[in-house]
């Protein structure tokens, strides 16, 4: 996956910070930095999906969800990934999550998955 550019930013905030998760994932660990995202709050979801409770260990995985307030965020890292390894995050994630872009605290634009 490591031949396309890394031009698309992943804010994470929960498994995907994982290496084991990385390596499976992307087949390589990513660089990233810490950002946050304003307007959100974690909560918890029940994963039902083996594959996916088998590799990051836990069966309940957080979960954003927009609240739309100021005071509200969501501390994380932002990671570099091709437009491939996206695909590869997408495929990771559960049906309870999806993808859309935000604007981060430091005002960079990346994709998020979200409840």
């Amino acid at each position: 996956m490591s031949d396309q550019p890394a031009d698309q930013l992943l804010f994470t905030y929960g498994t995907l910070q994982h290496a084991e998760v990385q390596l499976d994932t992307f087949g390589r660990l990513v660089a990233g930095e810490p950002d946050a995202l304003p307007g959100y709050t974690v909560d918890y979801v029940e994963i039902e999906d083996q594959r996916v409770t088998d590799l990051s260990g836990l069966s309940v995985h957080p979960i954003l969800r927009a609240t739309g307030r100021a005071v509200d965020k969501v501390t994380g890292v932002v990671l570099h990934v091709s437009a491939a390894e996206l695909d590869a995050a997408d495929d990771y994630e559960v049906a309870l999550y999806r993808r859309i872009a935000v604007t981060l605290a430091s005002g960079r634009t990346a994709w998020v998955y979200v409840d």
